[in-house]
């Protein structure tokens, strides 16, 4: 391939290489000179010009494939452009004579298309250069078009399309020619000409101006006449055609009107037009008389679908801003179609059309109109709705005069009103909290006009108002609770109006299935008025005929959606459930009997709507309340369920009996069984096998069904994979929602909410706007089929067999169509069937079973059906994977390969060569491995069938698919398989797209397999490398978008595995073009692989994306258009030629992801899209800040009350005069940026939570990048040193203006992302001084912007959420020190302090919109502020009070004691906090009270009150749990504090605040003090109080500090520690803690087990801290013991000093010894820092003994450990002192040796000081003075000393101090005893 890369074309190794490697090298070579020539030097290229023109003309004639010609046309276009032009006009002449030759045989073809194509680009590259010659050319073309085949058609259209671009106006004596010729082609047989016309009749409107005046009419029924019998691409194009004439009939472009006299269209003429198609299809408006009837009248749906695109493209053609201006217009022309008696035929019919008009106004509305934009639409469709309403009205009040018109006009509306609601629905949740105004002003009336709808006679209006309103609740979910209240009310005042008890019951329903979607929910007594209004309908339905029917489904309908509300809800109503569920349903087999004979049509109606009602309730149940299902509740919903099942049996009597009008009904009722038993396991009913399975089986093999009904599952149950056979991949289209009403089988696409109610409180399925049941005919058959699959791998295998036998059977007795649906049905059946056993790893069965699946499977093979084919195949597939077996598997490959060796006919090659890829798929590499070379061999000779490009496609498919599961084993069919591709990738005509399709994927899973091989230098695996590039590059170049796609994901596989040779330079600009795609999987792909390459390359890849932007100025198509006053010219270009539309400015790609989360709806995309985004931003944010944070900044700056779309045009004055000044080059970009191909949008609110989340993670990043981000005085002389630096702190108030934007933003998301970030902000930022004002900080100048975004969130509407989290803020920003003036403190301290007067409102505050745990996150995050800001008091009041004593102060702690300290008098955060104490510690000790018990395990649940605690309520005690974890420990700290500053003394508050208590709080506190509720509260003594006190304290410590989830913060454990450290302060603790010494004990030992698991050296330290204050505590304790038995008995014998651990004997017990306990941590805490201290250590071979530097927090950690250990003899009587003081000598020599070492500035390392202090102490001590012991302690003091002298011997020492110091103490203390 090397030899391909150079100028002119290497002929001799051409010659060289074999004939089929030919077309490869010379499709390489043009590749290369694709690149070279733009590159090259004008004069070389001129100097090889005449040889280069001979061997690219001479290509021409060597029948180049469609990727050659296309690139060979490219070349020589190009060389022209840059060499000389002389001998084009010969070339030229060579191509025309080319085309005019007669020689019509097909291996002449591939010249007469390549000399096609290069005059084509000729004209396209030089335009009018070729001047006069175009007249001939023309002509030429369009002879030849005439008697062209196919493919020559579409090539010569394409050559017209470029003839008619290059040349622009000047061709416009040829346009009526082309036109007449041109347009009898839209109805070709083939698709590829279709789409070829549609496009060059696209470029030909540009300047033929009668098309849009004269034509106008005819050009409109051309192309409805095209979209009969389309497919998807056709359908695309012609939209795109008649959209674009259209508008470009009603607003002209400026140059033609110009030259010509232009009479414009009216818009309603247009709309007119439109209608026409949308309502009669392509039969014409004269035709109607015969042709009518023939048709049947029903419109052609895929005229409908393309003409509901070509309204899209119409009004995106024509801007965001005219569909502002004529909203009102647009809506009125499109709700008028759908309530058209010509849309709405059927019932299907009028889902359909109604699909299809939402589909227009979701396009148009959703995403051309800003956020203000979007209000002002919702008011316009509101103002519809009530139009529409009150003549409703109207017609229902006039009831009496017969007035039949009416009726239908009702009829009608119920549709219009279903769109305008959905639509309505759909604006306000993705508006959000921004839709605030929508239902605040009255003038509105939004919510009148969507209940008054509630009340409509039709079932499916009254749906979409329940709908639309769960959408606005979703948005604002503080209308949840009043709208079910109102709803309520309304429901009992209207109880005797049917449809108000069906509207309201629906609207309540869809309410409650919205609360999942709102983090703060319900309150819970919601649940109980719920559960009594639907108990109240059921109960009085039989009062009243007339209501009976409604009242009873109403009522289950609202029990079904109190189920959604989960087990916490539910756990109360269930014995009531189960009551009801048993009622239902008769008691006993007798009763069942019995009923049948009774009753009329009218009262079986009911019985059946309440059956199924219950079923549906109970499916609720069990689908949402997973937890509550125990065996006993399970076996009590078996027997109404079981009676369900019998009664299945009696229903055909009873339909037989009273009417087939009861069908429905009793069709509802198996769907509920159906569903409900599909949820429970299957063992729970076994004993119903039979019946149950004799009921599935005919259900879908339509025994008692005359319609030919067929499943909507099959596609879900074919792999996802075979969607390029199935043609599925339509889903993943933009156009999915109105594409999938021209899928094959049954009412597809015609998802209604009225087929079934209980939709609208399940949750939606995943990427569904709104929810769609489909048909209940449809919908009965989908769950018997997914039941099936259920229960099939519970049955005997003799019962398999019957039912196998049965299918069979079956298919032979239908006939024609209903086989076909029969058919499909059964195998939907069996694969689920056989994808049930596959999960549950059970087999088939035994011989006969087998034989009796695979006749039926094989049979379908051959089905001329395609879709059953792939059916069958995949059944295969199953069978071999459930049955295993070799030898069955072997025998059906067999079968397989003899059917493809002797079959012709293209059915049967396809489904056997699908079947052989399955049984690879399903069977993996190593199970079929002895079949892999046949099956590979017959699939690569299929391929090549070039007559049939069906084979092609499914041998294809079959090839990825093996090679993908056959993995390394398909190594070696490596090369012969990728020279296949390559050769049909140049071969095969693009107008294949499916076979492209099937090559790009083959390409994909030859580089997986190949896989990391590719990174190689190997010849061979260059060569596969090279072919690999090869082939992606061919299908990147391919028109068709899928193919497009795939060959990004097989660039991106290589990237993957051989990123060097992967070249980005190319691969990224053309990924950015794609995200302007029109095709949604060429954006997914696109951004997929963008996201891959940000996560290595983010630098380079933004830079190749800039590269783009800087070349789009050269080119003057590149869609930036420069005249200003074209309302629409730049986007009419980019309509069409989307591809050079993607606009990549100043800010980069970065930007232009931005600007696509604001249009994207896709999951998938938006979050890659998001991924994207967060790899550029690590990579590249801390070394470009200002961009980044500009980047943000400009999307948060774009809040609600931006203009909705940039001004396009003069729109405003001072907007243009303001552009006259600027000067050019910035005039360029920025009209280039208004004059996108969509006017460009604000961005919406979920972009802004994102750039607002990107902000905080960029200062995480420049927190672990460089100091000086946060230090301006480092930063700015960095700065002076270099001018490019760039600091996070230089950029502070942007910063704080951007939090301050988002804070104070209408939505809450951005509300809470922006206090997030202030939070983040002031955290990073409190400490840095201010240089110029020493003493002084940075923040201080942004006190009111803080104070000015915390307020809004404490005003009375704000949800708990936020407030919360400005609480957090807010204690952050008081302790942060930042604020030096005590009336700017008391701003912000004032907003606590009112939040703490709602605290103590107590429980039951009245206005309660929310969960009653959203209360409980709110209060505890008031009193967690508060105890910060307490905590953060008392420590500079400490600092303030130790000041005076230390003037020599360490440099670095001045730096932590804020420099304003000066000036703020150290108490007075305390005097702010003060006045609250009394009633802040009676509520920190009831929340910790709360905490307490919430953190009991489970068994002791019953414990715990029955009424809740201080702040939680029983029901949300699972919510509130998480909320108490967030909070508990600074409370705790808090509340150490508190009792430690009173000294415990603090009884008496409790009587005080007793009486100004409202009760509920009364309750809490005499909970909290272990008090049955109403005793009066001073029972108790104060020593006991306090000791309650201290066990809570303790208890919640150690609980905590035993077992700290490893993701809790580590605020959390400091927080613990320094509570405990605080609380042995006091000596009424010590006490308490050092009489029980287990308790010392216990604590001890969790301290260890601590350290175990954290090991932060703050974290040591404060437990050192802990530690030594046990001892202390300990140590007094034995002092005062010993005091008193000196003063009490003297006269007694017994020794005071023999006190202490260790008795007489001078042993301690592991478990119960305190000093014990404690030398085990210190030992721990030692050899953690000095490894060596432990033999165990310094022993294993492992170890190197290198003495270390201790760093600083070490040594102080050592130095505070020795310490502690010197103390423990003081705790052990004599004898204890004996055994202990061996080791503590040990453990303090060897610390003194190990640490004194001289340093350079002679200080005593901590650890030598503490170390000599420590042996002086011991020796010192007075207890050990006892005769027995004297002589053992003098020997250990004497070795010791000993020891120490001899590491004195070493001169690295300090001698002369240690000696010094030793003989000072020492000695002497020795000398004395």
């Amino acid at each position: 391939m090397e030899l391909a890369h150079s100028l002119l074309l290497n002929e001799e190794a051409l010659a060289q290489i074999t004939e089929a490697k030919r077309p490869v090298f010379i499709f390489e070579w043009l590749r290369f000179l694709d690149k070279v020539l733009v590159a090259a030097n004008k004069t070389d290229v001129k100097e090889k010009q005449k040889k280069l023109v001979e061997q690219l003309t001479g290509l021409i004639s060597s029948s180049p494939g469609p990727p050659t010609r296309k690139l060979l046309a490219k070349n020589l276009a190009a060389l022209y452009s840059i060499g000389d032009t002389f001998t084009v006009f010969q070339t030229l002449d060579k191509c025309n004579d080319i085309i005019k030759s007669k020689d019509d045989t097909a291996t002449y073809l591939p010249t007469k298309l390549a000399a096609v194509a290069c005059v084509g680009a000729f004209y396209e590259k030089m335009g009018r250069m070729l001047g006069s010659s175009f007249p001939e050319t023309v002509n030429n073309l369009l002879k030849s078009l005439k008697s062209a085949e196919s493919q020559g058609r579409s090539e010569i259209l394409m050559s017209l399309q470029k003839v008619l671009n290059g040349l622009g106006g000047a061709a416009a004596s040829c346009h009526r020619d082309i036109y007449k010729n041109a347009r009898s082609l839209l109805t070709d047989r083939s698709m590829a000409v279709r789409c070829a016309v549609a496009k060059c009749l696209l470029e030909l409107q540009n300047e033929a101006v009668f098309m849009w005046t004269a034509e106008l009419e005819n050009v409109a029924t051309l192309c409805f006449k095209a979209l009969e019998n389309s497919n998807y691409g056709v359908r695309v194009a012609v939209s795109k055609l008649l959209g674009t004439v259209m508008a470009t009939a009603l607003i002209p472009k400026q140059a033609t009107v110009m030259r010509q006299n232009v009479k414009r269209a009216t818009l309603e003429e247009v709309l007119e037009l439109m209608a026409t198609g949308f309502l009669r299809g392509g039969s014409g408006f004269l035709k109607s008389g015969g042709e009518m009837l023939k048709v049947g009248g029903s419109v052609n749906r895929e005229v409908r679908v393309g003409v509901t695109q070509a309204y899209v493209v119409f009004v995106t053609t024509l801007g965001g801003q005219w569909l502002e201006r004529n909203f009102a217009t647009f809506l009125s022309h499109v709700l008028d179609l759908v309530s058209h008696p010509r849309a709405t035929q059927t019932h299907v019919e009028a889902v359909y059309s109604r699909r299809c008009v939402s589909f227009i106004l979701r396009a148009t509305v959703g995403s051309l109109l800003g956020e203000k934009a979007q209000i002002a639409a919702a008011k316009d469709i509101c103002q519809a709705i009530g139009k529409q309403m009150k003549a409703v009205e109207a017609v229902v009040n006039d009831a009496n005069s017969e007035n039949k018109s009416g009726a239908a006009d009702v009829a009608a509306s119920q549709h219009v009103m279903v769109c305008a609601l959905q639509e309505l629905g759909s604006l306000v949740q993705s508006l959000n909290a921004t839709a605030s105004p929508l239902i605040q002003e009255p003038s509105i009336g939004l919510l009148e006009t969507v209940t008054s709808v509630l009340l409509h006679p039709s079932m499916a209006a009254r749906l979409a108002a329940a709908w639309c309103l769960r959408c606005v609740a979703v948005a604002l979910p503080f209308q949840l609770t009043p709208f079910l209240d109102r709803c309520a009310e309304r429901l009992n005042n209207l109880k005797t109006s049917p449809e108000a008890v069906s509207g309201y019951s629906f609207a309540m329903a869809a309410l409650l299935g919205g609360v999942h979607q709102c983090p703060l929910g319900i309150p819970h007594a919601k649940g109980k008025m719920v559960v009594s209004i639907a108990e109240d309908l059921l109960r009085t339905a039989a009062q009243n005929s007339r209501l009976s029917l409604q009242r009873t489904q109403a009522g289950w309908l609202l029990l079904g959606a109190l189920m959604t509300l989960g087990p916490s809800v539910v756990r109360y109503h269930l014995p009531k459930m189960l009551l009801l569920w048993r009622n239902v349903f008769p008691r006993s087999l007798k009763e069942l009997e019995a009923e049948k004979a009774r009753g009329d049509s009218f009262t079986w109606q009911v019985t059946l709507e309440g059956r199924a009602g219950a079923l549906c309730a109970m499916r609720s149940f069990v689908a949402h309340c997973p937890e509550l299902l125990t065996e006993d509740v399970i076996r009590k919903l078996m027997t109404p369920i079981e009676c369900a099942m019998t009664m299945m049996s009696h229903i055909p009597s009873v339909i037989k009996a009273h009417g087939a009008h009861l069908k429905a009904s009793a069709a509802m009722v198996r769907l509920r069984l159906y569903d409900i038993l599909a949820l429970l396991p299957p063992k729970t009913y076994e004993g119903s096998f039979n019946a149950l399975l004799r009921e599935l089986v005919a259900e879908f093999t339509l025994t008692d069904n005359s319609a030919n009904t067929t499943t909507s599952l099959l596609r879900s149950l074919c792999h996802y994979d075979d969607s390029v056979l199935l043609g599925s991949w339509l889903q993943e289209t933009d156009h999915k929602s109105i594409e999938d009403q021209l899928q094959p089988n049954s009412a597809s696409g015609s998802g209604a909410l009225e087929h079934d109610p209980s939709s609208i409180y399940l949750r939606i399925p995943a990427g569904e706007a709104v929810p769609g049941p489909l048909p209940l005919g449809v919908s009965v058959i989908d769950a018997s089929v997914a039941l099936f699959g259920v229960v099939f791998p519970h049955v005997s295998y003799k019962h398999r067999l019957q039912m196998l036998d049965h299918f069979a059977e079956c298919v032979k007795q239908a006939k024609g169509v209903r086989q076909q649906a029969v058919q499909l049905n059964i195998f939907t059946a069996v694969l689920s069937a056989l994808k049930g056993l596959a999960e549950n790893k059970s087999t088939l069965g035994p011989e006969e079973v087998r034989k009796s699946a695979l006749t039926l499977v094989m049979g379908a093979l051959d089905n001329p059906n395609p879709i059953l084919r792939c059916a069958a195949g995949e059944a295969l597939g199953r069978m071999a994977q459930v049955v295993g077996e070799a030898s069955f598997i072997a025998r059906m490959a067999q079968y397989s390969f003899d059917k493809l060796k002797s079959a012709r006919d293209v059915v049967s090659r396809t489904g056997h060569s699908l079947a052989l890829g399955c049984l690879h798929r399903y069977v993996g590499g190593i199970g079929s491995g002895q079949h892999l070379k046949t099956s590979v061999s017959i699939l690569l000779a299929l391929a090549q069938d070039g007559t049939s490009p069906e084979v092609q496609t499914w041998s294809l498919h079959s090839l990825a698919l093996i090679v993908d599961s056959s993995g390394p084993m398909y190594r070696g069919y490596v090369e012969p398989t990728l020279s296949l591709v390559l050769t049909l990738l140049l071969t095969v005509p693009p107008s294949h797209t499916e076979v492209h399709q099937c090559l790009g994927r083959c390409l994909g899973a030859i580089i997986t397999t190949v896989g990391p091989e590719l990174q190689g230098n190997g010849a061979t695996i260059s060569t596969i490398r090279s072919s690999c590039l090869v082939g992606c590059a061919i299908t990147q170049d391919h028109s068709d978008s899928l193919v497009q796609a795939a060959a990004i994901s097989c660039l991106q596989q290589l990237h993957m595995f051989a990123p060097r040779h992967v070249n980005l330079s190319s691969l990224v600009p053309s990924l950015c073009v794609h995200l302007c795609s029109s095709h949604l999987l060429l954006r997914r792909a696109a951004v997929a692989c963008l996201r891959q390459l940000a996560q290595r390359e983010a630098a380079e890849v933004c830079e190749y994306a800039m590269s783009l932007a800087k070349n789009a100025g050269d080119k003057e198509n590149s869609g930036i258009n420069i005249n200003p006053f074209a309302p629409g010219a730049g986007s009419r270009r980019d309509a069409h030629s989307r591809h050079q539309g993607v606009n990549i400015t100043e800010t980069g790609l970065e930007g232009v992801l931005f600007g696509m989360l604001d249009r994207e709806t896709d999951r998938k995309l938006c979050s890659d899209i998001h991924d994207t985004l967060g790899h550029m931003l690590s990579s590249l944010a801390v070394e470009n800040l200002s961009h980044w944070l500009m980047l943000c900044k400009d999307v948060l700056a774009a809040s609600s009350d931006m203009s909705t779309a940039a001004p396009l045009g003069g729109g405003k004055d001072e907007e243009s005069e303001k552009k006259d000044e600027m000067d050019d080059d910035t005039m360029f970009t920025t009209l280039g940026e208004e004059d996108k191909s969509k006017p460009s949008v604000a961005p919406r609110w979920a972009t802004r939570v994102f750039a607002a989340d990107c902000l905080c993670r960029v200062i995480m990043l420049c927190e672990n990048a460089n100091k000086a981000h946060f230090d301006l005085a480092l930063a700015r002389s960095a700065r002076l040193k270099n001018p490019k630096n760039d600091f996070l702190v230089l950029h502070l108030s942007d910063l704080i203006r951007m939090a301050f934007m988002a804070a104070t933003d209408h939505s809450n998301q951005l509300r809470m992302a922006g206090l997030q970030a202030l939070e983040d902000i002031i955290k990073k930022f409190a400490s840095v001084p201010e240089p110029e004002f020493p003493g002084h900080v940075i923040l201080e100048q942004y006190q009111a912007n803080v104070g000015a975004a915390l307020r809004p969130a404490f005003s009375q509407d704000t949800p708990s959420d936020i407030t919360a989290k400005a609480c957090q803020v807010c204690s952050a920003w008081i302790g942060s020190g930042v604020v030096s003036d005590l009336n700017d403190l008391r701003r912000v301290h004032n907003l606590l302090v009112s939040s703490l007067d709602k605290v103590q409102a107590g429980k039951g505050s009245s206005s309660q919109l929310y969960r009653e745990s959203a209360t409980t996150m709110e209060k505890l995050a008031v009193l967690k502020a508060w105890a910060e800001v307490y905590v953060v008091a008392m420590k500079i009041k400490k600092e303030a009070e130790t000041k005076p004593k230390r003037v020599l102060k360490s440099t670095e702690e001045d730096e932590d004691d804020f420099g304003t300290v000066d000036e703020l008098p150290p108490d007075s955060l305390i005097t702010l906090v003060q006045p609250e104490l009394p009633a802040l510690s009676r509520l920190w000790l009831a929340a910790l009270k709360d905490y307490a018990l919430l953190t009991l395990p489970a068994e002791f649940a019953t414990q715990l009150p029955p009424d809740g605690g201080a702040f939680y309520t029983p029901e949300t005690i699972d919510t509130a749990r998480l909320h108490y974890r967030n909070s508990w420990a600074p409370i705790l700290h808090a509340v150490a504090l508190w009792l430690n500053s009173t000294g415990f003394n603090a009884s008496e508050s409790t009587e005080e605040t007793a009486t100004a208590m409202p009760n509920s709080q009364k309750r809490a506190t005499s909970i909290m003090l272990n008090q049955t509720p109403g005793t009066p509260p001073t029972t108790k003594s104060l020593p006991e109080i306090n000791k309650d006190r201290m066990h809570l304290i303790l208890g919640v410590s150690i609980q905590f500090l035993c077992s700290p989830r490893p993701e809790e913060p580590v605020e959390h454990v400091t927080s613990c520690l320094q509570a405990l450290h605080t609380l042995l302060d006091s000596p009424c603790a010590r006490i308490h803690i050092a009489e029980d010494q287990l308790l010392g004990v216990e604590l001890l030992s969790v301290l260890h087990r601590l350290l175990l698991t954290w090991d932060p050296p703050s974290v040591q330290l404060l437990v050192t801290g802990v530690v030594q204050q046990i001892v202390r505590a300990a140590q007094d304790y034995l002092q005062e013991k010993r005091n008193a038995l000196n003063e009490d008995d003297i006269e007694e014998k017994e020794n005071p000093l023999a006190l202490g651990e260790g008795g007489e004997s001078g042993g301690l017990v592991p478990g119960k010894s305190l000093v014990f306990a404690a030398m085990e941590l210190l030992m721990f805490i030692l050899v953690r820092h000095m490894p060596h201290l432990s033999s165990k250590v310094s022993d294993s071979p492992s170890h190197i003994a290198a003495k270390s530097h201790l760093s600083e927090e070490s040594a102080r950690l050592v130095a505070a450990t020795v310490t502690i250990l010197s103390d423990l003899p003081s705790l052990c009587s004599p004898a204890g002192c004996m055994t202990i003081l061996p080791t503590i000598l040990f453990l303090i020599t060897r610390v003194l040796k190990e640490t004194a070492v001289k340093s350079a500035d002679n200080q005593v390392p901590p650890p030598v000081s503490a170390a000599l202090q420590g042996i002086k102490n011991i020796v010192t001590l007075p207890t050990v003075k006892t005769d027995e012991t004297q002589k053992q302690w003098t020997g250990l003091i004497r070795s010791t000393l000993a020891s120490i002298l001899e590491y004195s011997q070493p001169a690295l020492v300090f001698k002369p101090f240690v000696s010094v110091k030793i003989s000072q103490s020492l000695f002497s203390e020795t000398l004395l005893a």
